[in-house]
């Protein structure tokens, strides 16, 4: 469902994406795992087409985004780190404006919207503004609208960062539970190793731009020897704390900054 082979970004003289190669099949939850700024967030706007890559190929489904973008746009959902809601809707409203965006008839648009809602138990709370729910539930909305449109794939930015321990549990059992009944692709970033080890079919462990392994986390553990995911994080990306000269968060700014300076 996803391929992706030698995918580069360099900004400037910063390489946020180093020579990555790698596939996801399709049904599969994969899980990028790594620290802030090894280029987890990066690659995943090139291969959502916010981020053109500098080298390299991308295949969605077997569409080349940067050839047939809006084939490829078409397949996928996405959930991304920052909030994207509109807090002056409802919920239902936030929902119902995805599906007309997506051109989701408007009597099959209905059904799925309160599928979705009740899955993600926010249907009681469907003509409440967003801006009055939780953290948690407007992840849960957030994540519920990227199912809408019946993506073959759904992009998870670090989709539980910030949440408490019951949220995040509460948010993938239900990512879970229509993995396996709609065989959707997920692809998520994280720097959680819990969330990793207990959802993902397969971990690539990811630091300073570059894949340093790809497996079931049975594999990982099998590699290096050790008796947890973490114990194999740590093993294959050090255990010394870090100050990084600069995250890919930072060189996109950056870049975006000369962008704008030079115009």
């Amino acid at each position: 469902m996803i391929r992706v082979e030698n995918l580069t970004k360099t900004f400037d003289q910063f390489t946020a994406v180093n020579d990555i190669t790698f596939q996801v099949d399709s049904g599969e939850i994969f899980a990028f795992l790594g620290p802030n700024g090894a280029g987890k967030t990066t690659t995943i706007k090139m291969l959502t087409t916010l981020l053109r890559p500098t080298a390299g190929r991308i295949q969605l489904d077997g569409f080349d985004p940067w050839v047939k973008q809006r084939e490829a746009r078409q397949r996928f959902g996405i959930v991304f780190q920052d909030p994207s809601l509109d807090n002056e809707q409802t919920a239902y409203e936030n929902m119902e404006l995805h599906g007309v965006l997506y051109h989701i008839p408007h009597r099959v648009r209905g059904e799925r919207i309160e599928q979705l809602l009740r899955l993600f138990e926010l249907w009681e709370r469907r003509n409440d503004y967003v801006k009055t729910f939780s953290g948690g539930m407007k992840r849960r909305l957030e994540i519920a609208r990227g199912f809408l449109h019946t993506p073959k794939i759904l992009f998870l930015d670090e989709p539980t960062l910030g949440l408490d321990p019951q949220s995040r549990n509460q948010l993938w059992t239900h990512v879970k539970a229509l993995n396996a009944k709609e065989k959707t692709t997920v692809f998520l970033t994280t720097h959680y190793m819990d969330e990793a080890d207990r959802v993902a079919h397969r971990i690539a462990i990811m630091d300073h731009g570059a894949i340093v392994a790809i497996g079931t986390s049975a594999e990982l553990r099998a590699r290096t020897n050790t008796d947890s995911l973490e114990g194999a994080f740590l093993a294959l990306t050090g255990t010394s704390l870090r100050d990084e000269a600069a995250s890919s968060t930072d060189a996109i700014r950056r870049f975006a900054q000369m962008w704008q300076q030079k115009r």
